[in-house]
């Protein structure tokens, strides 16, 4: 059976899938991924359909200068049609190359929307995933291999957590029908999505707390959520209200979400403040 591992948890010499539908939480666990391999000396790399998109939004998440973000069509070279045998061919070069120049490893991230193009061939993908692993033996090389659960069928999505060591996921507290709770990793602290009430105000509880727990500041990421009453709000702010000195939460939302805490008494928690999309207060 696959593991199951949160992001942070990746080690040098990991080969981790990642098949996701929320964007959000896939940039999260990319700007995880890229700041855990810069920090052990790693030079990282980013193969997207969308480079310029992916670059701008790592950099909005406070992901350092010096990653690259590479057009993934570039793994196959000067070939008109993405082919296995060049692109793990490219990606062992490019490890070389990592290593002389004096880096620890390469880690590398890897949109593989490429296996759903007209022109692929879906053998490709096959070839590809099985390939790679020879790169993976001595440690050096790490590497995310991102699907897109709009991109592929079930199939597809079944092989690829099959044939990868680790899938990589967010750790997630709560989630229903109507409501979704995970760890934020960049930055640090706890994102909610759908709509909450205080009958789920415990998950929220429980979620703070640990940020509580980990993290010097607590960024609660609420720029998804739709709707929060007054008592799930109260959670918010008595957690807030209880940091020690010199520590604050920053709450990132949306403007009905502010105008709620806003009346369950925001500004009279001097270590609350807020992001709010199109403004800030």
């Amino acid at each position: 059976m696959v593991a199951t591992t949160p992001v942070d948890r990746l080690a040098p010499g990991d080969h981790a899938c990642l098949t996701y539908s929320d964007t959000e939480e896939r940039l999260d666990i990319l700007a995880a991924f890229i700041t855990a391999a810069r920090a052990r000396g790693d030079r990282t790399i980013c193969f997207s359909e969308k480079a310029d998109d992916l670059r701008a939004a790592l950099l909005d998440r406070g992901v350092d200068e010096g990653f690259a973000v590479t057009p993934v069509d570039q793994l196959w070279g000067a070939r008109k049609a993405p082919d296995a045998e060049t692109m793990v061919e490219l990606l062992a070069r490019e490890l070389r190359a990592a290593i002389r120049d004096g880096h620890r490893g390469l880690s590398i991230s890897a949109d593989m929307c490429w296996a759903s193009r007209p022109q692929a061939n879906a053998e490709q993908l096959l070839v590809f995933e099985s390939a790679v692993g020879g790169l993976f033996e001595d440690g050096r090389f790490t590497a995310i291999c991102e699907y897109d659960r709009e991109s592929f069928d079930p199939v597809t999505l079944g092989y690829a957590a099959r044939v990868h060591p680790r899938t990589v996921a967010a750790t997630v507290y709560h989630e229903d029908a109507v409501l979704r709770i995970c760890r934020q990793h960049v930055p640090p602290g706890v994102r909610v999505a759908g709509e909450l009430d205080y009958t789920r105000a415990q998950a929220l509880t429980d979620a703070l707390a640990e940020a509580v727990r980990l993290d010097r500041d607590i960024h609660l990421n609420l720029n998804q959520l739709g709707f929060i009453d007054a008592g799930a709000a109260a959670v918010i702010l008595r957690t807030a209200a209880g940091l020690p000195d010199q520590r604050r939460m920053v709450v990132v939302c949306g403007e009905p979400i502010e105008r709620t805490l806003t009346i369950a008494g925001a500004a009279e928690v001097p270590a609350l403040r807020m992001l709010v999309r199109h403004g800030e207060h």
